[in-house]
């Protein structure tokens, strides 16, 4: 295996080669083939972007046949055939059975330029500057979107302050018994609270990089309730959670909220294709043609292979309750993996939503030590959280159960050899 060329000249800000340390080939659903012949199981799926698994023979299909027939490959904001046979499919399969009513707007193809362009446009129709964020919470790298995010090691290497949100704490931050959106509401409701009034409230359901914490459903439709009696627009960050991860479609939907804008990216194109929108609520729709624009915005592959997703995967309601069938099944074996480490006398705890789940060992190098040893026996899985202390269940939602199976063995017979006495 010959990496020389790749530790040579490729930056040092590389994360996931170092943790992988090995050049891969081929892949297919939930494998990984490296080009020495090893199989690996996938329990990361590009960090949420493969939710439908590695070259799905649906979507593969779409998109060879799009190409062999000379399709649009780049079209800037221009109508396509492709861009309408999306949003055809996203109205029809995903926006109208759920009684939704949104415009979509493309802005770049990664999340980070979704966030930017929602947290932008809730500035423009508010009138103010402010976004509240929560702790713990991932939104992206590029300085508007750095500003909603919590963790210092992002932070830190901005070379400026990261200026324009303000942080209060997620549900659960403070411990059990806490009532974060009174606390929220507290401070919106005194003027010496050193709240400046925000422009709108931007959370994940279930953050993903800040270590699978997911809100629970009261405090997500209390938050939604707070956003509309002080008229603050509410965003909600699919990146990660959305596209079924969480076991719908979208994850607000457990919660059963409308957002007045919704950011999604990662699993929206199907296929590994960048691909990114915001939706909004029509009245939101307050931009000047290209005062948001990008040479990727609406990438047109992205379109084939989304609408091919849609309509292959959530015409009914059978792939969704799959996923949380799925769900449960991880859910379960996490749950007893933490209950054999706390007899061993370690501190875990399983927490997540649907196949959006962890164990959290409350320290990195322990979570380090699991998933190395998953490595070295063929499963590909990664740590999330402030210190890298869970242990991630990122899995293809289309994982074949005898691969999901043996990936559980694998964490499960490792857990046990680290987190013991």
């Amino acid at each position: 295996m010959n990496t020389q060329i790749l530790e040579q000249m490729e930056s040092e800000v590389r994360t996931y080669s170092r943790s992988f340390p090995t050049v891969f080939t081929k892949a297919q659903n939930a494998h990984l083939f490296t080009e020495d012949g090893k199989r690996y199981i996938d329990f990361l799926a590009g960090a949420g972007v493969l939710n439908y698994g590695h070259n799905h023979p649906v979507l593969k299909k779409a998109l060879v046949d799009y190409i062999s027939n000379d399709g649009i490959i780049h079209g800037l904001d221009m109508w396509t055939s492709a861009k309408r046979d999306f949003l055809e499919a996203l109205e029809e399969v995903i926006l109208k059975p759920r009684g939704l009513d949104y415009k979509v707007h493309f802005p770049g193809p990664t999340g980070t330029n979704a966030v930017e362009a929602a947290i932008r446009l809730a500035r423009k129709v508010s009138g103010r500057h402010n976004i509240v964020s929560f702790t713990n919470g991932f939104h992206g790298v590029t300085m508007g979107a750095l500003a909603t995010t919590g963790n210092a090691k992002f932070r830190d290497a901005a070379g400026l302050p990261a200026q324009g949100a303000q942080f209060v704490p997620y549900d659960g931050y403070m411990g059990e018994g806490i009532d974060t959106v009174a606390y929220l509401d507290k401070l919106l409701k005194d003027s010496s609270s050193g709240l400046d009034r925000p422009a709108a409230v931007l959370v994940e359901t279930v953050q993903g990089e800040g270590g699978i914490n997911p809100a629970s459903i009261e405090w997500l439709q209390r938050l939604d309730a707070l956003c509309k009696e002080h008229k603050i627009l509410l965003i909600v960050d699919d990146i990660q959670a959305g596209c079924g991860r969480t076991g719908k479609f979208f994850s607000f939907e457990h919660a059963n909220i409308v957002p007045d804008i919704v950011c999604n990216s990662k699993s929206l194109s199907a296929s590994g294709v960048p691909f990114a929108m915001v939706m909004m609520r029509p009245e939101l729709d307050q931009w000047k043609p290209s005062q948001y624009n990008g040479t990727f915005r609406g990438h047109a592959l992205a379109f084939v292979t989304g609408a091919a997703a849609l309509r292959h995967f959530w015409s009914d309601d059978k792939f969704e309750r799959d996923i949380q069938r799925k769900g449960r099944i991880v859910e379960d074996r996490f749950q007893k993996i933490a209950a054999k480490a706390r007899e061993n006398g370690f501190e875990a705890h399983e927490k997540g939503r649907g196949l959006m789940r962890g164990i959290d060992v409350r320290d990195g190098e322990l979570a380090d030590a699991i998933t190395s040893r998953c490595f070295e026996q063929g499963l590909i899985i990664e740590t999330s959280g402030h210190s890298g202390q869970v242990v991630k269940c990122l899995c293809p939602l289309t994982i074949r159960d005898e691969d999901l199976l043996e990936a559980l063995d694998i964490i499960e017979e490792n857990a046990a050899a680290v987190l013991s006495k």
